[in-house]
């Protein structure tokens, strides 16, 4: 009689993919360098933004004795309460005035350009308008301060914050244009039909169809050309002199003839010029962030 025997096979380890030439794959190995550029790139940005702030807060007698990038023992508002009573509220309507009057009907227009731009498109006329607004992409601002200047002049419109809104509208409608015009090409040309076949007239389509759909693309250009005109110097150095026709940017460089070389003071008015920016980006930093990557998505 024969007895059968059974042997127990062991179970066998599981074993890596090789990989094509036979070997495993290399472990994942950590980017060092970019890690250690990104960490010197936040230092570079953060160094300077943490200087600024400790020292609107320090005293002027006491600055130029303490280490500069230690914090006061005894912070002071007192350099915020000056820069408040040297008519900062009065620059901050005048760039208020001027960033609201120039963006809304830059981009107002420029909405309306686009759209007539892309519907339009075998119209040689407003091909030609379109080749026109890419040409105003190509002019800096620093080349046309002169003829700006005497335009200005002629209008008898100098010293005064129509003498910013104007120009900042004509060299934000270029940059806006193209930018919503990408845009609404990418909306689907059988919506703007099924609109035609409702009977819907281009005006109707353009706010009830093109506008809702191209809101990421308005909000990021609206934002855009906020904070450039907020942050223009040339154009308010150049056509305006009164001291109660100055904004932001240029009341921070009389700043510094105002108060000598009380550095805490400057900075004070620094911070105070920054924060509407910060609170813009802050409330629109989704918006900007979608309308800026919405075209990869596509």
């Amino acid at each position: 009689m024969t007895t059968a025997l059974t042997k127990t096979r062991r179970p066998q380890k599981a074993t890596r993919p090789e990989g094509p030439h036979g070997s495993r794959p290399a472990a994942r190995r950590r980017n060092w360098l970019g890690g250690l550029a990104g960490w010197l790139w936040l230092a570079v940005v953060a160094v300077p933004l943490y200087w600024t702030l400790i020292t609107s807060l320090k005293d002027r007698s006491r600055y130029y004795a303490s280490n500069p990038l230690v914090p006061s023992a005894d912070p002071t508002l007192d350099n915020y309460r000056m820069v408040v009573e040297s008519d900062f509220l009065q620059y901050f309507v005048n760039s208020v005035v001027v960033t609201a009057g120039a963006v809304i009907p830059a981009v107002l227009v420029s909405f309306m350009a686009a759209y007539a731009i892309v519907r339009g498109w075998r119209m040689r006329v407003l091909r030609a308008m379109n080749g026109l607004f890419l040409m105003g992409l190509a002019i800096p601002l620093q080349a046309t301060v002169i003829p700006v200047y005497l335009i200005i002049i002629k209008l008898h419109l100098y010293d005064s914050l129509p003498a910013l809104i104007l120009p900042s509208i004509a060299f934000a409608i270029p940059l806006s244009v193209l930018v919503l015009a990408n845009f609404i090409r990418d909306v689907p040309k059988e919506l703007f039909d099924s609109m035609r076949v409702d009977g819907a007239t281009e005006w109707t389509t353009l706010w009830r169809l093109a506008a809702p759909l191209t809101r990421p693309a308005i909000l990021t250009v609206s934002i855009f050309n906020a904070l450039t005109i907020w942050n223009g110097f040339l154009l308010p150095l150049v056509l305006t002199q009164s001291p109660d026709r100055r904004t932001l940017p240029l009341a921070l460089w009389t700043f510094q003839g105002q108060y000598g070389v009380n550095v805490p003071a400057v900075l004070a008015a620094v911070v105070l010029t920054t924060l509407p920016v910060l609170v813009l980006y802050a409330f629109g930093r989704r918006q900007l962030l979608s309308g800026l990557t919405a075209g990869f998505s596509r």
